[in-house]
């Protein structure tokens, strides 16, 4: 009687844990089990052909598939694109994260709508968008090409289609975090006389570093490895406006085996790379911070 009485007095999250680590031992095998199953099938193996095939025949081979200049500039403009739509996507995400946790406006339910639009629509439908407006049939692009300006078919196509399809990120990690740390800080640094930079710089952005960091990763990852947006507004033209991904696309076509798994494990590669940083990331990041980035704070 007791325990039953002090288990009804326990809160819902309390009774809710208990139910969950009181299970019996096959339940938790079959659940962790049907995981491990899922991700080595879905995941791991993958994974693992990918590097296996790359390196079937031999490491000379693998150097040539990922050294030869069509891949050099793919690896390039792969590079170039990330080092362009990172940075855009952090402004963006810092002001939108800013705009909608410490201000109230009209048409803020909209903007968090149209921030979440690109997960929400194709990529593929993202590019013809962008086709439609700078395309030789829109004026738009007809008065660019007029001035010497190309869009489709360059790498700018490239840089705003990435840009579409990777900017939620940042905003989406920040929100949260910043709506969950409120406003207290920032208003005693104002009423101490700080300025809006010098708030911002010495009291929001140190509470949100660890998040902020954990969204450009995210986003670094994504523009590297996008394949539908960039496919529909490259052209798909070699050595120029072929990215890692496209690249990959035309050595498979081509029947050309050895050479397109050698350039995608440069990819699995960097999704690693990612990862481990992501790791270590969230290895170091106060329980603070995590816990206010969960909602928890």
């Amino acid at each position: 009687m007791t325990g039953l009485a002090t288990r009804q007095r326990l809160p819902p999250s309390s009774r809710a844990s208990s139910r969950v680590t009181d299970e019996p031992p096959w339940v938790r095998a079959l659940l962790i089990g049907i995981a491990l199953c899922f991700f080595a099938i879905f995941l791991l193996i993958p994974l693992i052909a990918v590097f296996a095939e790359a390196l079937k025949k031999g490491w000379d081979t693998y150097i040539a598939s990922v050294s030869t200049p069509d891949s050099l500039s793919a690896i390039k403009l792969t590079l170039f694109v990330a080092a362009i739509s990172v940075p855009l996507n952090l402004v963006f995400g810092i002001a939108a994260a800013w705009s909608i946790s410490k201000f109230e406006f009209c048409g803020k339910r909209l903007l968090i709508s149209l921030i979440d639009l690109p997960f929400s629509v194709s990529p593929v439908i993202s590019g013809l968008i962008y086709v439609l407006i700078f395309g030789a049939q829109s004026q738009f692009g007809q008065a660019l090409r007029e001035h010497g300006f190309r869009v489709l078919y360059a790498a700018p196509g490239i840089v705003l289609a990435t840009v579409f399809v990777t900017f939620p990120f940042v905003a989406r990690e920040l929100i949260p975090l910043m709506q969950a740390q409120g406003n207290d800080e920032e208003e005693a640094a104002v009423m101490l006389g700080a300025n809006g930079f010098m708030t911002f710089f010495r009291v929001t952005l140190p509470n949100i570093k660890w998040g902020l960091m954990y969204g450009l990763i995210l986003c670094n990852a994504r523009a590297m490895g996008e394949f539908g947006a960039v496919s529909v507004v490259s052209g798909h033209i070699r050595g120029q406006t072929n990215t890692i991904p496209l690249h990959v696309e035309i050595l498979y076509n081509e029947y050309n085996f050895a050479a397109a798994f050698a350039v995608a494990s440069l990819l699995a590669l960097l999704a690693l790379l990612t990862l481990c940083v992501k790791s270590l990331v969230e290895y170091f990041r106060p329980e603070n911070a995590r816990r206010a980035a969960a909602g928890e704070h």
